[in-house]
């Protein structure tokens, strides 16, 4: 299945997913096109470095406008340009990751539940919607001291973070946390459980009725899927360490 990614930003979200093909774990995929919003954004490079097409398409979001009706007709403008590309390239699915602008109808609508999304927090009735993005979700996490956070990915509609769940991960929260180090914690277990999504997707096991979704998880495909991202879980340990952290202590509450 050909697939493009919607990015913004630094792009460790992207980079799972590449690292998640490299490795052999995310299987019948093929990113065939990663499109940013923003000309400055390190995704782009990890794109290019990966030899996956990249292009900067220049969009609303951080930008200036002498009206709401202009700033519509200019988003409106990025998702036909963008969408037409995609249908051009023949891709199936989109995968928001770290992507900050919202789509219009214009874009869903062209790939109804073929679009998915990740939200930092496992509840994201209570903690998504407008603004609710990065370290200000974590900051509101701690602030109303829930006990669990962890990630959301949902197919992308017409209302902001309230398409159809696919699939929650859990992670704890603990008393002396920080935002950071909930962010981090949450990174962790999100560049895990988004391509096992994306995996359910391309091999047909989500079936959507209205905003509700089952899920075909046979013992088989969940046991084939665990074994193989054995291999990622290794990498990614290995790569923390190198950036000078502990995967194991992230999830181990250290009074201080």
């Amino acid at each position: 299945m050909k697939i493009a990614i919607l990015v913004s930003g630094n792009g460790t979200g992207l980079q799972a997913i590449i690292d998640h093909i490299r490795l052999g774990v995310l299987l019948n995929t093929r990113i065939v096109k990663i499109v940013s919003n923003s000309p400055t954004a390190r995704a782009l490079i990890r794109g290019f470095d990966a030899g996956i097409e990249s292009v900067f398409v220049e969009g609303v979001a951080g930008k200036k406008y002498s009206s709401s009706a202009e700033r519509e007709r200019e988003r409106l403008l990025f998702d036909d340009r963008v969408s037409s590309m995609l249908l051009r390239n023949g891709v199936e699915l989109v995968i928001c990751a770290g992507f900050n602008q919202v789509l219009s109808d214009l874009f869903v609508n062209r790939y109804m539940n073929k679009i998915m999304n990740v939200h930092p927090a496992y509840n994201i009735e209570k903690f998504g919607g407008v603004g609710m993005v990065g370290l200000r979700v974590h900051q509101a996490v701690i602030n109303t001291r829930e006990r669990i956070s962890g990630c959301t990915i949902h197919y992308v509609n017409s209302t902001i973070d309230r398409g159809p769940v696919i699939m929650r991960a859990k992670v704890p929260v603990f008393v002396n946390d920080t935002p950071e180090r909930l962010g981090d914690r949450v990174s962790v277990i999100e560049h895990r459980t988004y391509p096992k999504a994306i995996q359910l997707h391309i091999d047909k096991r989500i079936s959507v009725y209205g905003n509700n979704v089952i899920l075909d998880l046979g013992e088989e495909w969940e046991d084939d899927w665990n074994r193989r991202q054995e291999q990622y879980i290794m990498y990614q340990t290995q790569m923390w360490k190198r950036a000078g952290k502990n995967i194991d202590g992230l999830f181990k509450h250290i009074n201080s």
